[in-house]
């Protein structure tokens, strides 16, 4: 699995505060995802995705 953040990222940190392993926040203040998500953080990454307010995480 995949995550990508793209445009519509607001920078609340929601997705990096659920799995740090996977979202970090840029100096920019926006969130930035590392790209292969692990297997052991692929059901955080989801959440991640879920609880993003604006939809700006995509897995794949």
């Amino acid at each position: 699995m995949k995550a990508y953040v793209n445009e519509d990222c607001i920078g609340c940190g929601a997705c990096n505060s659920i799995c740090e392993e996977v979202f970090k926040m840029t100096d920019s203040g926006v969130a930035e995802a590392i790209g292969e998500v692990p297997t052991e953080f692929e059901e955080a990454a989801k959440e991640a995705c879920t609880g993003c307010p604006v939809g700006a995480i995509e897995l794949s």
